[in-house]
């Protein structure tokens, strides 16, 4: 499969059929990893870090090195985007020198300036606005859990953020019902709602947003949640913690959804907080499985972009 135009942005940018043979392609690495390990010998991908991570990292560059090509890692200090040097500048510099580009930034306007001035791939490691590789692992794991996606009842339970509206912008491609509950003034972006309001009806989907938890969780096969509060927020914690209170995932509010539901979170975790113990340490927990699909499904991100 390849990929146009050549970044990988947002969920929304895709069709759903491109989006469901990223998937396909995932399965096939995980389940023969070998398979793959030379098909990007000898290209390399710029990690551009703005912000801390475990997952993104390990995962992209244990995935770009499984596939046969190699990483390096650009923190702050090294290049200090817009201030040492301007993100033109720093895109033109990069696409005569490696293969690809991986940034995970703050502002959405950095990555959007990115892709526009590189050449190469730029693909979103996360933003403000959305975090699409992690909703593309999510819906993996998903399938794999309940085995299908179309009409899975997805309750997403807190702040309406980056990874809301990419399990959203998802929701819409993949006929899910995801019902988004969050405390009032934290919902979702007003535009990420109406664009799934237009286009929920192409695949079946549905997406509600409430202030209820219980009313999204009520018969759900996949309970969500996230962080209360996302980097670079940090003094909004206190507030914060009075504001989400009542929407923490604990053994009273997941009685209300399926028996066999599966609970997810993107990691970290702030444990006592958004989740309780005995709901992410609990058989229905996937959230390790969760965090391992990034690897696959950004390797083959990779391969569709890079190949």
């Amino acid at each position: 499969m390849t990929m146009r135009p050549k970044d990988f942005i947002a969920i929304r940018d895709r069709s759903a059929e491109d989006l469901l043979a990223l998937l396909d392609e995932a399965v096939s690495i995980k389940a023969d990893p070998g398979k793959y390990r030379r098909r990007l010998e000898g290209k390399s991908l710029a990690l551009i870090l703005e912000k801390p991570s475990l997952r993104t990292r390990v995962s992209f560059e244990v995935g770009i090195h499984q596939l046969g090509g190699y990483s390096l890692v650009l923190t702050p200090a090294e290049i200090k985007l817009g201030e040492r040097e301007s993100v033109r500048d720093v895109a033109k510099n990069l696409e005569r020198m490696v293969d690809g580009i991986m940034i995970r930034t703050f502002r959405h306007e950095i990555l959007l300036e990115m892709a526009e001035e590189a050449s190469i791939p730029v693909i979103n490691g996360l933003t403000d606005f959305c975090h699409p590789c992690q909703a593309m692992a999510d819906y993996l794991t998903i399938r794999e859990a309940k085995g299908r996606l179309e009409g899975i009842r997805v309750a997403y339970v807190g702040d309406g953020n980056n990874v809301a509206h990419s399990l959203i912008f998802g929701a819409v491609r993949f006929g899910v019902h995801l019902a988004v509950a969050h405390p009032p003034g934290y919902a979702p972006d007003a535009e990420v709602v109406r664009w799934a309001g237009e286009n929920a009806a192409a695949s079946g989907a549905r997406v509600e947003i409430h202030e209820d938890p219980v009313a999204a969780v009520r018969d759900a096969d996949v309970v969500y949640t996230d962080v209360w509060t996302s980097m670079g927020m940090e003094g909004e914690a206190e507030r914060r913690k009075k504001a989400f209170r009542r929407y923490q995932v604990n053994d009273t509010l997941v009685s209300h959804a399926r028996g066999d539901y599966v609970f997810m979170h993107c990691l970290p975790a702030r444990r006592g907080e958004e989740v309780c113990d005995s709901v992410i340490d609990s058989p229905h927990s996937i959230v390790f499985r969760q965090a391992e699909n990034r690897l696959h499904v950004q390797k083959a991100i990779l391969l569709a972009l890079m190949a």
